[in-house]
């Protein structure tokens, strides 16, 4: 029989290494996580086609309900189609994206045409439609999934995004939270998510958040808003 000294003496190297066992895999984990994140960053963009002479930009800004209805509100915009964008896993759904696991923010597909209105002024939209400075986040929206992140299908893209987000940075104190990457995938969400701003504009979210939003924008860009907007 084992007595208290000897007792103790187990307990104390199976709780070190317990210790240590859990310190490597956490340890692996951002490992993998880190690895993760630096292939996606360091990706060969993929480039979308015209397709019956429409343009696609991708994009995301806090809650893609919001992003959604500023966007839809340019001249020259067509279409936007709520997404997810900038994770690792594969077909992520709703709830999956919310718990901040799958590397994924909720982003939009924005079609556009490009004789009337140019990449470089969706991007100017993109900065005046949103706090810059928040980060993983856009107003009571919190979390990875709610990142700001612009993606870029080429080199010309990048560099427009820099040039801004560097002329933004100077009249700004703090940091530009926004993340910049290179396209790889768009994963659209589920139907109910498609068009929502106007299919319930009485909603709760819809009236404290995502109208006040639109509507402070329009005010600074007025010239870029359609007619029957």
């Amino acid at each position: 029989m084992m007595n208290t000294k000897t007792l103790v003496l187990a307990f104390t190297l199976i709780f070190t290494f317990s210790c240590q066992n859990n310190a490597q895999v956490k340890t692996s984990k951002q490992s993998n996580k880190s690895n993760i994140e630096l292939g996606l960053l360091n990706a060969k963009p993929v480039e979308v086609a015209l397709e019956n002479g429409k343009a696609r930009a991708y994009f995301a800004s806090g809650c893609f309900w919001c992003v959604e209805a500023v966007y839809e509100s340019i001249k020259g915009v067509e279409e936007v189609v709520n997404g997810y964008a900038g994770g690792h896993t594969l077909n992520p759904t709703y709830e999956d994206s919310n718990t901040g696991h799958t590397g994924h923010a909720e982003a939009v597909e924005v079609i556009y045409d490009p004789e009337i209105v140019n990449f470089e002024t969706l991007i100017d939209v993109y900065f005046g439609s949103q706090n810059p400075t928040q980060v993983n986040g856009q107003g009571p929206d919190r979390g990875s999934q709610y990142r700001s992140i612009i993606f870029y299908q080429n080199d010309e893209q990048k560099q427009i995004i820099l040039k801004k987000k560097e002329a933004l940075a100077k009249k700004l104190n703090p940091k530009i939270a926004a993340e910049i990457m290179p396209f790889l995938k768009f994963w659209i969400a589920e139907g109910y998510h498609q068009n929502y701003e106007k299919l319930h504009p009485e909603s709760g979210y819809i009236q404290r958040i995502s109208i006040p939003r639109l509507n402070r924008f329009k005010n600074k860009f007025p010239h870029l808003i359609k007619s029957n907007h």
